[in-house]
């Protein structure tokens, strides 16, 4: 029986009649093939010289024109912090006692006063209540009006800038559109006014937000009520740097609770402080840009979503019920293992195997079921 074993031909092998084969088609036209001596795979150098590292290159494929590409580490930006114009920072205004303010009131209506009685206008019962000479006047002329608009205006600038500094209130003063400065000072004050003023709160302030959705550590939605402590320490950039800098706040820390898990109370130990303090640096670091000093941010009001509250207080039951089961069972084991070892220690019964776990099943049903009736 004879076996027959087809040759299949090489690129290589010559056919037939002698005609050298051609070599078989490449089926990438511009790969270029490096041949490795096999004495460097198996190369046992015992100090091998350090080689240079270089930047990995993607080779190019021939022909194309394409540059070649380096393989550049992935690098991960910082997060910009949020900061304002940093010339914006407030210093104190121009602000003069209100008896500046006053005194120069009255001075306008003093003159007011004598330009009337030099114009013979004012009414004789008021001339002798101020005990003014009589005078027969000169009459309403430019002069005398001229008079009437000087007096005017000294009066309308002295009692126009008069206000009153409040404890744990400042004032931020602008003249068209530009910052010029803020009265913290108590009291009665006089400032220009031709400034545009903003009055800001700048006591200690506690805020406690409205529910707002936050996710425990395995995602779990919450709804998360918090209290933050905070206050207004530069004026300048809270009023100036943002459009509303309690909007602001409000955010930082609605966008801090989607960056901070928080566990119900009772789930884990010191859950609720480590939470806090991890809110508190977060909002504390996006304020400060706009003159805003966070104290605390601490959660009050911890519970699950709506949309999962039924499912996960069921789980929660579950969970605890399991473990109870657990315990009764570690403690009824305990108590089945003390009673037999008593027994037989003491020499009460004699218990051979059969007996023994008959004993320990009968014990056993008699204190899972006196435990679960005293649990019922």
């Amino acid at each position: 029986m004879s076996t027959t074993t087809e040759h299949t031909p090489d690129s290589d092998d010559p056919l037939d009649d002698g005609t050298p084969a051609r070599p078989a088609p490449r089926l990438i036209q511009n790969e270029v093939t490096t041949e490795i001596p096999v004495h460097l795979l198996f190369r046992d150098d015992p100090d091998p010289v350090s080689v240079p590292l270089r930047p990995a290159v993607v080779g190019r494929r021939q022909g194309t024109g394409e540059q070649p590409r380096l393989r550049r580490p992935a690098m991960t930006k910082p997060r910009p912090a949020a900061a304002v114009d940093p010339e914006l920072v407030e210093r104190p205004a121009r602000a003069l006692p209100g008896a500046a303010g006053v005194c120069t009131g009255l001075g306008g209506v003093a003159g007011g006063l004598a330009t009337s009685w030099w114009a013979g206008v004012l009414p004789p019962l008021a001339a002798h209540a101020l005990r003014l000479p009589a005078y027969a006047g000169a009459g309403l002329g430019p002069a005398q009006w001229a008079a009437y608009a000087g007096a005017g205006a000294l009066g309308l600038f002295g009692f126009a800038g008069l206000t009153r500094g409040v404890t744990g209130r400042a004032w931020v003063l602008g003249l068209f559109g530009r910052y010029r400065g803020t009265a913290r000072r108590t009291g009665l004050l006089w400032v220009n006014p031709l400034l545009l003023r903003r009055r800001v709160d700048v006591r200690l302030r506690h805020w406690r937000s409205e529910e707002m959705p936050a996710a425990d550590g395995n995602g779990v939605a919450l709804r998360v009520v918090v209290l933050v402590v905070w206050r207004v320490r530069d004026t300048a950039r809270a009023v100036l740097g943002v459009e509303d800098h309690e909007t602001y706040l409000r955010e930082c820390v609605e966008a801090a609770l989607a960056r901070v898990p928080v566990e119900l109370p009772g789930t884990a130990r010191g859950s609720v402080e480590v939470a806090g303090d991890a809110l508190t640096r977060l909002v504390s670091a996006d304020a400060a840009g706009i003159g805003l000093e966070v104290f605390s941010v601490r959660p009050v009001r911890v519970e699950y979503a709506p949309e999962v509250a039924g499912a996960m207080q069921r789980r929660r039951i579950a969970a605890l019920d399991a473990r109870q089961r657990a315990t009764m069972l570690t403690s009824v084991v305990d108590s089945v293992e003390d009673t037999v070892t008593r027994l037989t220690m003491r020499g009460l019964v004699e218990l051979d195997d059969y007996d023994r776990k008959v004993l320990v099943r009968d014990l056993t049903v008699a204190f899972c079921s006196g435990r679960a009736e005293s649990v019922l």
